[in-house]
């Protein structure tokens, strides 16, 4: 996948791009910002918005700034709004949805953490500059007031973003201290945008990447997520472990750069890890529904195990024995840490501690029982582990390249030929718990299950079987263990 920067953009272009988007949204801004000037308040349109509206990729999500504070603001949407909504109100937003737009209103404010505080103390401005002024970056420190169409830009973030740059609006070194986030937001935005941070914005992530324990683990992963599923995440990763941030967020990345593979390439696992990434990435389409982070992540996270695994062997072989079981703990560890939801946690640990299964397959032919129980075992992520193992293979050597992929799409016509004949995708045994008890003469208890076990092997390896060849089998099994 094509992971190369953006080319730098025209302000002329730039213009033009943001009249045209402005159209789209001029009912509702003009007509919003009527109601705030006509009660004697200012509105903007400000942030994210302003930036996407330049870049050609204006969302629903349009976000303002206001000298109301939110008591007013919450009145003189009552009555326009289709919804309201007040949970930010605390932080000085009210929100609300207007046909197809998602609104919020935030007051002019302030906002910095304390050395050891995990949330900012808000304090409400009195200007529009002001407000921009504690932005995280130039470019989203750019403002059109409403109904009158001003353009604000104290800071020179048309310029920034036409240069694809990432600049803050003052020292660096005070954004970091003010909201220690920023800086996984700095690697986010060159993730999601292509752009390159400038020189003193790296430094100072690099001298106060530390600062980023006092925030909250929620708030990484949010950012973290958003950063894997951008379109450019190489160059989100790449920052991340170069200013050290990662040895806070993600430390078994920058281990991997300390590896080298098992074949003793010219890459080390880091960069393999990488481009494992990218080819998961370039494969999404098979699940149909855009980023999708779990495949992502297991990608990013596939080889976590080497660094503990690493062995050197007689003639001095390499050795990483292991390393998917141990990866999936070690997975599982940082998944919880982050506060990610168990369901996420169990499929990205299991596509993790599943990649290597595949391996083997073109050299000797699996049974039908083997096949059943790779898709068995993956669950409902087989579609994700054959896209994991697929990209997985990063070898130059042409020939081997090939023979992997003809031994994986072998593999995939086999469990889609057992799939229709057998149903693979839901495999029971071939009786179920009220049958075993009828049959052995068996309350319920421990060894029904260890029946149903019996019948489960029996159906691997075997496949499906009558009514009457399972109960014959069910009754020997039986006798053998009485």
């Amino acid at each position: 996948m094509p992971d190369a920067r953006p080319s730098p953009i025209l302000i002329s272009d730039v213009q033009e791009t943001v009249a045209r988007e402005l159209e789209r949204i001029a009912p509702l801004i003009d007509d919003l910002g009527a109601r705030f000037r006509d009660a004697g308040h200012e509105l903007a349109l400000v942030g994210g918005p302003v930036r996407d509206a330049m870049l050609g990729r204006l969302q629903n999500d349009l976000d303002f700034t206001t000298s109301a504070h939110p008591d007013v603001t919450e009145k003189l949407l009552k009555g326009w709004a289709d919804a309201l909504w007040d949970m930010g109100r605390d932080f000085g937003t009210i929100g609300c949805r207007k046909g197809e737009w998602q609104v919020e209103i935030t007051t002019y404010r302030s906002e910095k953490y304390d050395a050891t505080s995990r949330k900012p103390d808000v304090a409400y401005g009195d200007s529009l500059v002001g407000d921009l002024g504690r932005r995280d970056f130039t470019v989203n420190s750019m403002a059109l007031t409403v109904p009158d169409r001003g353009f604000e830009d104290p800071f020179g973030g048309i310029v920034d973003l036409a240069a694809r740059t990432l600049r803050t609006p003052g020292r660096p070194e005070d954004s970091f201290s003010d909201d220690p986030l920023r800086m996984m937001r700095a690697a986010r935005f060159a993730a999601q945008l292509g752009f390159d941070v400038a020189p003193e914005v790296v430094a100072a992530m690099t001298a106060m990447a530390g600062r980023i324990e006092i925030i909250s683990a929620e708030r990484v992963r949010d950012e973290l997520v958003k950063l894997i599923c951008a379109p450019y995440p190489r160059r989100g990763l790449l920052l991340l472990v170069e200013t050290g941030l990662a040895s806070y967020v993600l430390p078994e990345l920058p281990a991997l750069a300390l590896e080298r593979d098992e074949h003793h390439r010219h890459k080390d696992v880091y960069e393999h890890t990488l481009i494992v990434l990218e080819q998961s990435i370039d494969q999404e389409e098979r699940l149909g529904n855009g980023p999708d982070f779990v495949s992502r992540f297991a990608a990013l996270m596939h080889d976590v195990g080497k660094p503990r695994t690493r062995r050197f062997e007689d003639g001095g072989v390499v050795t990483f024995h292991h390393h998917d079981v141990v990866g999936a703990k070690i997975t599982r560890k940082r998944m919880k840490a982050l506060r990610f939801s168990n369901d996420e946690i169990d499929a990205v640990a299991k596509l993790v501690e599943l990649h290597l299964r595949f391996h083997g397959y073109g050299d000797g032919e699996w049974t039908d029982s083997a096949v059943r129980r790779y898709v068995r075992d993956a669950g409902d992520q087989l579609e994700r582990l054959h896209i994991l193992t697929r990209a997985d293979c990063t070898t130059r050597n042409q020939r081997k390249a090939a023979r992997l992929r003809k031994a994986y799409d072998d593999l995939e016509e086999r469990i889609a030929r057992l799939s229709e004949e057998e149903e693979l995708a839901s495999i029971r045994p071939d009786l179920d718990g009220t049958q075993i008890m009828e049959i052995l003469g068996i309350p319920p208890g421990r060894e029904v299950g260890e029946a149903y076990s019996f019948l489960l092997e029996l159906r691997m390896d075997e496949g499906p079987q009558s009514e009457e060849a399972a109960k014959a089998a069910l009754l020997a099994w039986w006798a053998a263990r009485v």
